[in-house]
């Protein structure tokens, strides 16, 4: 897929909200060589998907290793919207909290003395920093079932409409 095409996938307006929620599904292959989906707090950045973990969480030595992701935007009603990315997982170990992990639980609902409690807390746990995982899409798809429809149920409809003239 090309760049501009990526582009043009998530500057569409669904995409766009999709990419504001704050949930993703990241998908990996672990080191035994088996799938792993997990989902993870995320911000985008304009041009990246940015997700924050500790620096002992497993997921990093496969990501190091395979660092081939997969991710999962989407909605909870019917029909579902649904943000497809794949893309490079680079991985940054960082002193503190980073700034993306901050701004992706800010909608955690909190009152403001609760949300100093819970940075303290946060600020506690991860003293030796945490890893930025950033990933540049190298492909998109967006499905609303309005618009866009995976790939085999479009497949589908073409069979059917050359039946129908047939």
């Amino acid at each position: 897929m090309q760049p501009n095409e990526i582009t043009e996938v998530l500057n569409r307006p669904i995409s766009q909200e999709l990419l504001a929620r704050d949930v993703t599904r990241l998908a990996y292959v672990a080191k035994d060589g088996t799938p792993r989906n997990v989902p993870i707090i995320f911000t985008w950045n304009g041009s990246q998907i940015v997700m924050c973990t500790s620096k002992n969480a497993p997921k990093l030595q496969a990501l190091s290793e395979n660092p081939m992701v997969a991710l999962t935007i989407d909605t909870e009603v019917h029909p579902p919207k649904i943000l497809l990315i794949r893309g490079r997982a680079e991985l940054d170990f960082v002193d503190g909290i980073p700034d993306e992990y901050l701004q992706a639980t800010s909608t955690y609902e909190m009152t403001p003395e609760q949300r100093v409690e819970w940075e303290a807390e946060v600020r506690s746990l991860y003293r030796d920093g945490m890893v930025r995982i950033v990933v540049t899409p190298t492909w998109a798809k967006l499905i609303d079932f309005e618009t866009t429809l995976p790939s085999a149920v479009e497949e589908l409809v073409r069979q059917r409409e050359e039946r129908q003239r047939g």
